[in-house]
């Protein structure tokens, strides 16, 4: 369950590049629960996203958990991102997993690739007419981003298929609302407020990520570097999950060139 919650936290983080890192903490209820950096670079025709989430404190001694993911990919003329490497590994006290999908000429995922504890297997993906159009789930936060340094709005919808079940994004602008800095994050000033959501699309289960995002949606505030200015995520929130309020503050980031 909790790494479902950890998961949530580094698809919110946005930016354009060369490239901007950011390292967040997460509190989750009364626990300082995470550390977690998301690293995002954007150009005229390639992306990357990759991150690290890691257990902090008390969460760590009672469920080490560590994972990586990267996910890279085009950007064809018309502007449309591709998907071409997703990879994922993660590591707790008792086991190791990874997975890992297998993208055509189209980029559409044709296999799925995963281990547990070195025990691996590969799932021939079946191909359905529905799933015409769709992208991966952090692929989706490419085209946010791109949408974000170009607009400066946030609504958008984009469907995802991850390789067994197909649901949408939905992304919705807030307006303008006061951050104001404390003692886990130095940024402040206006930022733009946005908010996500997970439309299901009637497809059923019990997934903590769909349940978290249908029933309540995750909120976002974006702030501009002076220097450079990029955007970048300085505030996520959700009001409420089963471990209590979770809220994720940017204590650093870091332009790169």
């Amino acid at each position: 369950m909790f790494k479902k919650i950890l998961f949530l936290l580094f698809l919110c983080g946005t930016a354009q590049a060369s490239g901007i890192k950011h390292d967040f903490i997460v509190h989750i209820g009364p626990f300082d629960a995470s550390r977690t950096s998301f690293e995002y670079t954007l150009d005229k025709s390639h992306y990357k996203a990759q991150s690290v989430v890691q257990t902090n404190g008390f969460f760590d001694a009672i469920y080490p958990f560590t994972a990586h993911y990267l996910t890279s990919g085009k950007i064809n003329p018309d502007g449309e991102l591709q998907t071409e490497v997703y990879k994922y590994a993660s590591q707790t006290r008792t086991n190791r997993r990874t997975k890992e999908l297998i993208y055509n000429d189209e980029g559409v995922p044709v296999y799925r690739l995963s281990s547990k504890n070195d025990k691996s297997k590969k799932v021939e993906i079946t191909q359905d007419p529905k799933n015409d159009g769709t992208t991966d789930l952090q692929t989706v936060f490419a085209e946010m981003a791109k949408q974000y340094n170009e607009v400066r709005f946030c609504d958008s919808r984009m469907e995802v298929f991850d390789g067994k079940r197909r649901f949408a994004v939905i992304f919705k602008d807030e307006g303008d609302e006061p951050v104001n800095a404390n003692e886990y994050s130095p940024f402040s000033g206006t930022a733009h407020k946005c908010s996500l959501y997970i439309d299901k699309l009637d497809n059923t289960g019990d997934d903590l990520l769909w349940q978290i995002t249908s029933d309540r949606p995750i909120y976002f505030w974006i702030l501009e570097d002076e220097q450079s200015k990029l955007p970048f995520i300085s505030r996520i929130h959700i009001d409420s999950t089963p471990l209590g309020e979770l809220n994720v503050y940017a204590q650093n980031i870091t332009v790169k060139e």
